[in-house]
């Protein structure tokens, strides 16, 4: 695993600030990034991005980005003033908006990059089909992973289940961010549709996102090279 490219992001979902600039003092900058999600993000806002990059980590601002083009293409171009390294949109706007925001992106002199939500890994089929949508979740996973191509988008997150599709479906180039990772035996909690680190390195993720695996685990420095480990075979 190169060192400048950490293949693992650590989930900050935490409810107050403490805990999470806690677990940040225990972990590597050069063994991983993190996740800075809606609680978080909502609860401390754009100086919590600034302090945790200030610790020489790389974010992931996940704020699943959804609304009219300009408005999404607007929070995008902030999201960067802040320095982060990807943020993501949700698919599920259309090409007009991914578009709008891609072109803002690419206009910028440090450019994030720039993903698509597919569907939400804790969505199964009955919950699809309730909100309307057609087809299996990987159906609709495979289909919003080609429009946020065709938008000029980096990639997309999806379920590591659907990332082997993806990966014959897409240029190499695009990157395939897989939440729903969960170490052989831990518990799925609220995800549907996981896959062991390993089992989703090999079958073409670009980045894996996890939780609480490391931040729930007693020792989360541990936890993350136990993790990194398997990558490491994985791409080995």
């Amino acid at each position: 695993m190169n060192a400048n490219d950490p293949r693992v992001i650590v989930a900050l979902d935490y409810p107050a600030v403490s805990p999470a600039m806690d677990l940040l003092d225990r972990l590597d900058p050069a063994q991983c990034r993190v996740k800075i999600g809606k609680e978080m993000f909502t609860r401390a806002g754009p100086a919590f991005v600034e302090q945790v990059a200030s610790k020489g980590f790389e974010i992931f601002l996940d704020l699943k980005y959804h609304d009219i083009p300009n408005t999404v293409a607007a929070a995008c171009a902030a999201a960067a003033d802040m320095g982060v390294w990807m943020m993501n949109v949700h698919a599920s706007g259309g090409r007009k908006m991914m578009t709008a925001a891609a072109e803002r992106v690419a206009t910028l002199r440090d450019r994030p990059l720039l993903i698509a939500v597919t569907i939400l890994t804790s969505l199964g089929q009955e919950d699809i089909a309730e909100i309307g949508y057609g087809g299996t979740p990987a159906d609709n996973v495979r289909r919003l992973a080609a429009l946020a191509e065709d938008s000029g988008l980096d990639g997309v997150v999806c379920s590591p289940l659907e990332v082997s599709p993806l990966r014959n479906d897409r240029a190499a180039s695009f990157l395939l961010v897989t939440p729903g990772v969960r170490p052989a035996g831990a518990a799925t909690d609220d995800q549907k549709r996981v896959m062991t680190p390993g089992d989703a390195i090999r079958a073409g993720a670009s980045y894996l996102v996890v939780g609480r695996p490391i931040t729930g685990a007693p020792d989360p420095l541990a936890s993350l090279a136990v993790i990194n480990a398997e990558v490491e075979q994985a791409l080995a």
